[in-house]
């Protein structure tokens, strides 16, 4: 159980990570300082298909004011083509703030083309920024959008893109076109594909916890000898037919799907993500979609209350049921004999059970943090997936009830 809360843990720091994104450049600050208005990208390439971001730095004396043009893109783009810079455009129904870009002197902002990704930089080549400022044109360093690598190719072709056009098909056949509905579907069918992996991962789960007091009992009878430990706790485990790694796959193969939801629901609903369509659904326009949820919240904005609240609830209550103990009776035996027994199985696992009890408080606080920095619709997929796992692990609770273990009682002759 340790080792599932440990992957856990690293699975959500890993995808924190991710998504906050490294997006530093030793050279920007010295591009910047160059002219006196500074313009730069963020990286000098892109894998086709990333956001594009842009550093713009006011060298002069004087605040300068940069209009925001959306829906059109921020800032002029050029290509590089047929040996001359061909501006390119793209224009979408968005949804504008249309708020300008104020920059005081020696002050910076970053500008992202994260709406006009596939728009614009539709085509692998050479790329240029311009902005225009007292009749005076003010140049970018040339950037290339280049060829994803191969495990960039391999996750979309085999994550992003089917649950992406799962959840748009679904949301396209649904009434009303609720988001909503097609996540709390495409994770129900998800889960159910899941499901024999995920079974056998709570059985394996189970098994483990109640060898457990043996292999503390190993680790106390070979205390410094290693080599001794290793072979004792494989022999336990092939007894009882337990795989350690068991109950780690289903988690693993849901870590990379999680992904894929985020940025589905973060950025999936832009305009400018109809070229990631399958043909056959092309025509739907994502403009249809309503990511409205109970009439209150919005699936792609974050919500730091109820999301962070429930999915935490829903976390404490799995976790609970799944370290829950099968109690099993024992017959009476004269006091003295009773005592030891007692004494040596909690010596044995007292750290276990502590460290266990100190996650299910943890675990669950951490994931409703975690929940509460990500979109409200991965939040629903989390929730609706806890949920399941919730059923799930009651049917496995009650399966391990019925195969309480025969224990047979040899009594000595005097």
């Amino acid at each position: 159980m340790k080792k599932n809360l440990l992957i856990i843990l690293t699975v959500f720091i890993l995808f924190s990570l991710l998504t906050r994104g490294c997006d530093s450049n030793t050279t920007i600050d010295t591009t910047l300082a160059e002219n006196d208005i500074g313009i730069a990208t963020v990286k000098t390439e892109y894998a086709y298909g990333k956001e594009v971001k842009l550093t713009l730095q006011n060298n002069l004396e004087e605040t300068v004011t940069i209009e925001n043009d959306c829906p059109a893109e921020p800032l002029d783009v050029y290509k590089y083509e047929n040996g001359e810079w061909t501006q390119m455009t793209a224009t979408y129904d968005l949804e504008c703030a249309g708020v300008d870009y104020i920059l005081a002197p020696g002050e910076k902002t970053t500008l992202s083309y994260l709406s006009w990704t596939y728009g614009i930089f539709d085509e692998l080549g050479r790329y240029q920024i311009r902005y225009e400022y007292n009749d005076k044109t003010y140049y970018s360093n040339e950037f290339s959008i280049v060829e994803p690598g191969f495990m960039t190719k391999m996750w979309r072709e085999a994550f992003y893109n089917p649950i992406y056009n799962g959840l748009i098909f679904i949301v396209s056949v649904l009434p009303n076109h609720s988001l909503a509905l097609a996540i709390i579907i495409i994770t129900l069918i998800i889960r159910t594909i899941l499901l024999v992996p995920s079974q056998q991962a709570i059985k394996s789960q189970k098994k483990m916890q109640d060898i457990q007091p043996k292999l503390e009992e190993v680790k106390k009878k070979y205390a410094g000898n290693q080599e001794k430990i290793a072979m004792e706790t494989m022999k336990i485990w092939q007894e009882n037919k337990v795989n350690p790694l068991g109950s780690c796959l289903p988690l693993l193969i849901q870590f990379p799907i999680l992904i894929a939801l985020f940025y589905t629901i973060k950025t999936g609903l832009d305009p400018d993500k109809v070229a990631l369509l399958y043909d056959f659904q092309k025509d739907f326009s994502l403009a249809a979609i309503n990511p409205g949820f109970l009439g209150i919240f919005d699936l792609t904005k974050i919500d730091i209350y109820f999301f962070p609240i429930a999915v935490g609830l829903l976390q404490f209550t799995q976790m609970r049921l799944a370290l829950s103990r099968k109690k099993v009776k024992k017959k009476e035996e004269p006091k003295k004999k009773a005592v030891k027994k007692k004494e040596e199985p909690k010596n044995m696992a007292g750290e276990m059970e502590q460290a266990n009890k100190m996650m299910q408080y943890f675990m669950p606080l951490m994931i409703a943090f975690f929940t509460a920095s990500i979109p409200s619709g991965v939040g629903l997929y989390w929730g609706t997936s806890t949920l399941y796992g919730i059923v799930q692990q009651i049917v496995a609770n009650r399966d391990s009830g019925k195969e309480e273990p025969q224990v047979k009682v040899i009594e000595k002759s005097s």
